[in-house]
């Protein structure tokens, strides 16, 4: 069965409301569904709105629909995606009425988001040793808490996890993440402000690989006004990775802020052309109606969403699950058929 199974079975009638969980996941529905209340509601909302005054499938509902899927920040071509597919279904299905209409809607927007997606994503990891991940991101979206709550959840499966602190320029980073990893209880590698990150990554990675840390999370500059100096500085960091570590960088993720909505899209399309970006985390999604923008950054972007952040706690930083995020974001439109 594919991950997004209990939606579409939704569709069919069927309660999947109270089907039995484990406790660990029960906790993790708890969390999507606080964490997605805003967004739920949200989205939820501009749907209904639109199918308030609904009449018939024309041109004029074609471009109200439009307009409200891209004021829900599911991104332009995530609503081009949906609009074509709702028109071959009217065409080709005789959908009239406005609850087959919005059923369409939401069944495609699954299906183009689910592109055959079998399993939760993963974290890269090195067979062979070390396991080095790079976060990136601009300043202030969450990127320094992301890098202590994520080693949190690492020491909590027992992993050996080291820091290194390879924002020397912005004042205060240093310190952050020193007090992140104190609070965390694990290691970190510092040098005093303005060092050369690259020096603070060599010396991170000579004590990562000398006392066997199972992972290096390391911290980046925010500074993506000047994308030379950044592209610069990211691959000096690469190339003393891959010199040192068999397989080089297992992992660079990318560090946006939800609450940007499009914006976070914009930031991800220009880090892509500054570096390898293998995965993405949006940060303060219980924060913001403007979830919907993972959407857009499936349908426009092929890099997953790894983690999501969905609380202020330190155990709030989840690992992302898109039958959660979907079903979270359309509950309030699919159980109502259920």
């Amino acid at each position: 069965m594919g991950l997004f199974d209990r939606i579409k079975r939704a569709f069919t009638g069927e309660d999947v409301s109270q089907e039995p969980v484990n406790e660990e996941n029960r906790i993790v529905i708890e969390k999507y569904d606080k964490g997605m209340e805003k967004t739920r509601k949200s989205f939820s909302e501009k749907i209904n709105d639109l199918f308030a005054g609904f009449r018939e499938v024309d041109e004029d509902f074609f471009d109200d629909l439009e307009e409200t899927l891209i004021s829900a920040d599911v991104g332009f071509e995530m609503t081009l995606a949906i609009s074509d597919v709702l028109r071959e279904e009217v065409k080709n299905k005789n959908v009239r009425t406005g609850e087959q209409v919005k059923n369409v809607i939401v069944q495609k927007m699954v299906e183009v988001y689910e592109k055959g997606a079998t399993s939760l994503p993963t974290i890269n990891e090195n067979p062979n040793g070390l396991t080095v991940i790079l976060f990136v991101g601009v300043n202030g979206v969450g990127k320094t808490t992301t890098i202590g709550k994520y080693s949190h959840l690492l020491k909590q499966r027992g992993k050996k996890v080291l820091l290194a602190a390879g924002d020397t320029f912005r004042a205060g980073a240093i310190e952050q993440l020193a007090s992140w990893a104190n609070h965390v209880g694990v290691d970190i590698v510092t040098s005093p402000a303005k060092s050369d990150p690259a020096s603070v990554v060599f010396d991170a990675l000579k004590k990562g690989q000398k006392e066997n840390y199972d992972y290096l999370l390391i911290d980046t500059a925010g500074r993506l006004q000047n994308k030379v100096n950044l592209m610069k500085e990211l691959e000096k960091i690469n190339r003393i990775i891959e010199r040192e570590v068999p397989g080089g960088t297992s992992e660079t993720l990318l560090v946006l802020d939800a609450t940007t909505g499009q914006n976070a899209l914009i930031q991800a399309k220009q880090f892509k052309e500054t570096t390898n970006v293998t995965g993405l985390v949006l940060t303060k999604l219980d924060g913001t109606a403007k979830g919907g923008v993972i959407l857009a950054i499936r349908q426009e972007m092929d890099i997953p969403v790894k983690f999501v952040g969905l609380g202020e706690a330190m155990d709030d930083l989840q690992v992302f699950d898109p039958e959660q995020y979907i079903y979270g974001l359309v509950r309030d439109l699919v159980e109502k058929k259920a």
